[in-house]
């Protein structure tokens, strides 16, 4: 990977989940291990996580004042119409002022407004899709992209073919990289030896349908034997930390999880959304899970997410709507089924495609060497 610059300046869009920064910081990650003079600039929407996230790994970011679409509520977006003006403006001006060599989006309410201004303004751009149905924003921008970096095969019924490069997601290193065996993990976390242990996780906010089926579920969990790791988000850490204390042998409540590599190890199982990160982390790592997708998502991409797993035998899907009634029996019968476990571990270790911040760099530096 050769340039004949010096120093490359690499923009980065994107954000709104966890889902997005950590893509998105684990490619600016690998763009420094290569070359530590390349400069990176962020950016993302307003008042969103990465504004907090982005800078504590080290990076400067901008923010643009753009919000998402309401599409049910069809009024409500002569606002936000304003803001998209607003923000294309000001990514005009974050072009002129940053000159980057090319724009890399990571999907995101930002990633839109900026990765248009770049194709107008004839900056190469590299899009980096990370769930297994494409988001409209994608979609129109990918006709002017140089590169669509895909985390599942058949994508070509939403992007021109000769574009994508099949690479994966990238994850945080630490869960890929980490070195410890399941009882050191629990020694660690303060968890059991000698029982089955779930990690339930709902992303940093929380997920309303996981928190109350796994609530509803306790009792029976509890006298099957089964200790939950339970990550209940923010927004529902008090309700279900109140809850938790009446399982004091059974559970441990708290709003984030800061060592995953670590609760990875230590589980037996995982319940979890579907989103497209975690998915990437179940399957690097090798865990059996049972994914309840978000039906609050755009064109019900976790379902899909989730789908390109289930129907692989590489994890077992409940939908939302039926979590309540059935989550818990299907906890108690997969993690007393080590057979079911171990297949569902190896399905989805077989779908893995690992070194995928390596691979888009390398596309990112097959762009700038064409275009030059």
């Amino acid at each position: 990977m050769t340039n004949d610059k010096t120093e490359i300046k690499v923009l980065i869009s994107g954000g709104g989940t966890g889902g997005h920064i950590f893509p998105a910081v684990s490619i600016a990650n690998a763009l420094r291990r290569h070359d530590p003079s390349t400069k990176i600039l962020f950016v993302g929407a307003e008042n969103r996580m990465e504004m907090e996230r982005v800078p504590a790994a080290g990076y400067e970011i901008v923010g643009l004042p753009v919000a998402g679409f309401d599409r049910k509520r069809l009024w409500r977006n002569v606002p936000v119409l304003f803001k998209l003006a607003k923000s294309m403006m000001r990514a005009r001006k974050i072009l002129k002022r940053f000159k980057p060599d090319i724009a890399v989006g990571v999907g995101g309410y930002a990633s839109g407004p900026m990765l248009k201004a770049a194709q107008r303004a004839g900056i190469p751009t590299l899009i980096q899709e990370q769930n297994s149905y494409a988001g409209v924003t994608n979609k129109l921008l990918a006709k002017n992209a140089k590169a669509i970096c895909v985390a599942y095969e058949g994508m070509e019924r939403f992007f021109p073919a000769d574009k994508i490069k099949i690479t994966g997601n990238p994850v945080r290193a630490d869960i890929v990289n980490a070195e410890i065996e399941k009882s050191e993990a629990r020694r660690a976390l303060g968890l059991p030896a000698d029982k089955p242990v779930v990690l339930v996780v709902g992303g940093s906010l929380g997920a309303r349908t996981i928190n109350e089926s796994v609530a509803a579920a306790l009792d029976k969990l509890s006298e099957a034997g089964i200790f939950v790791m339970w990550q209940t988000g923010k927004l529902y850490a008090e309700e279900c930390e109140k809850i938790a204390a009446r399982y004091l042998d059974s559970v441990k409540a708290q709003p984030f999880i800061s060592n995953m590599d670590v609760a990875y190890r230590a589980a037996d199982l995982v319940v979890s959304r579907a989103g497209a990160g975690t998915i990437s982390e179940i399957q690097l790592v090798g865990m059996p899970s049972i994914l309840v997708p978000s039906p609050n998502v755009a064109e019900d991409h976790q379902r899909k997410n989730a789908l390109a797993l289930s129907d692989k035998g590489a994890a077992i899907m409940i939908l939302d709507s039926e979590a309540r009634e059935k989550l818990g029996d299907a906890i108690i019968s997969t993690v007393n089924d080590k057979e079911k476990l171990d297949t569902l571990a190896r399905n989805a270790s077989s779908m893995a495609l690992r070194d995928a911040d390596q691979k888009i760099i390398e596309t990112i530096y097959g762009i700038l060497k064409t275009d030059c």
